[in-house]
């Protein structure tokens, strides 16, 4: 805690100096000494974060598909699997994949991201390759009112 203090002060104290008509060779070492303290810092609490979350395994399975999503006509049917249809979840319909699949499906457009399960067979439109929920689909898109989008496929390992 006191190491950190010392440093934000130092830190100012280069500024001020700075402002004040450029620094002398002292306020020069202070401020590189500072400076690389506070870029230690910053890289050991991005370490720690970095540590926490873990890595998601990814193997690509498809790029430029074509995805669509549900209508709601389909809210509360049953899927493929048994699983009751919602469009407020994350999931998916796919020919072959199976059941329990997760899939990270990313815009290529904009680079947005969602990660969902594969609950149900389809979609039974040619050149689709995924139909999403309602929700997912909404949230990697950019344009609202368009109902297909091209996206990539990755697989999530375990």
């Amino acid at each position: 805690m006191l190491q950190q203090k010392k440093t934000v002060f130092t830190t100012i104290l280069c500024l001020f100096f700075i402002f004040l008509g450029g620094p002398s060779q002292a306020q020069k070492n202070s401020k590189s000494i500072a400076t690389k303290t506070a870029i230690d810092t910053v890289k050991a609490k991005a370490i720690a974060v970095d540590t926490l979350k873990p890595r998601l395994k990814l193997k690509a399975f498809k790029t430029k598909a074509h995805a669509s999503y549900y209508h709601n006509k389909f809210n509360g049917k049953r899927t493929s699997s048994g699983v009751r249809f919602s469009n407020d979840k994350y999931t998916a319909a796919h020919r072959k994949l199976p059941f329990g699949t997760k899939l990270k499906v990313t815009n290529e457009f904009n680079g947005k991201w969602v990660i969902v399960e594969v609950i149900d067979r389809g979609p039974f439109s040619r050149g689709r390759e995924i139909d999403l929920s309602r929700r997912a689909f909404m949230e990697i898109t950019s344009n609202k009112n368009s109902g297909v989008t091209i996206v990539k496929l990755e697989i999530i390992e375990n």
